[in-house]
Order: C-alpha cells, then structure tokens, then sequence
C-alpha cells in the first residue's frame, strides 16, 4: 500500500496490519532524518521489518545513505538510482514503467519488487 507522506497515517492506525514497511529517502539529512522519525513511529507499532529505501541516488551518494542506515541500525534495501527518464516520463503523463521499462531505475525497482514479494 503507498501511503501518503504524512504522520497521520502512523496516528491513525492505518500502517498497523503492514508487514514491512518501506521507507523512502533521498541521499539529504533531512529526508534522512524523516525516515528515522518514520523508523521509529512503525517499530513503535510493532511493523516487524522495516526498511530504508534510497530514491534518486546520484554517483557518490549511495555511501551516504548506508553510513546512515549502519549508523542507526537501519536496513537499506536498495538504491534507485536517479533516473531522468522518469521525469520525461511525468510530463508526457505517462507511467515510467511505460515509458522507459528498460531503465535502470525501472529495472531497479522491478528486482525490488521481486526481491519483496519473494517468500523467506
């Protein structure tokens, strides 16, 4: 389920029958820091398994988000990278996945998916 970004959604009760929750973050404290606040409200709600997920990640940055993960004992299941053809993608109004299925953020986020879905 894609929740909106917003503590509401925690407060209201809506996350408590998730299973693993990720979080989405782009490589920049402040978002980073959202997350871990986000971190800390699903575990308080018992979410078992939750994890970080880096968004629109340039050369250099992936390192920033797993020292930030390892620093506060975060999973971080994968990195997207930023991918410009998902912008292209939003001002022709069509879905990414349509537009440039092949991508490496689409691709990214299909082997992510499949990683989640798949029974442990």
């Amino acid at each position: 389920m894609d929740f909106e970004a917003s503590p509401e959604v925690m407060t209201r009760g809506t996350a408590r029958r998730v299973e693993h929750m990720l979080l989405v973050a782009e490589p920049y404290f402040k978002s980073l820091e959202t997350a871990r606040r986000y971190h800390e409200l699903s575990t308080g709600l018992g979410i078992r398994r939750v994890s970080v997920v880096g968004n629109k990640v340039r050369d250099g940055d992936e390192e920033i988000l797993q020292e930030y993960c390892d620093s506060h004992g975060f999973e971080l299941l994968t990195v997207i990278p930023f991918e410009p053809e998902f912008p292209a993608a939003e001002r022709l109004g069509v879905a990414p996945f349509d537009h440039a299925p092949e991508s490496l953020g689409a691709r990214t986020i299909d082997d992510m998916a499949t990683m989640i879905l798949e029974p442990t």
